[in-house]
């Protein structure tokens, strides 16, 4: 059984997980020649502020960009 585990900045939309999901299972379901029931698939929304790029936040970086 497939585990798919997504980990994305925190804000996506869940209509925007959900199509990313359907475009997952389609795809693993295909390629793996399974069923997509056997294919799981889950989401860690990570804040910017827990999310690192070296040593910056990617709130940093955002703000940084703004200005």
């Amino acid at each position: 059984m497939p585990f798919v585990n997504i980990r994305i900045l925190e804000g996506h939309s869940q209509e925007r997980k959900n199509e990313m999901t359907r475009r997952i299972v389609d795809a693993v379901s295909e390629i793996a020649e399974l069923p997509k029931e056997s294919v799981w698939v889950v989401f860690e929304d990570i804040s910017a502020d827990d999310w690192f790029v070296g040593d910056r936040s990617v709130r940093t970086i955002r703000s940084e960009k703004r200005s």
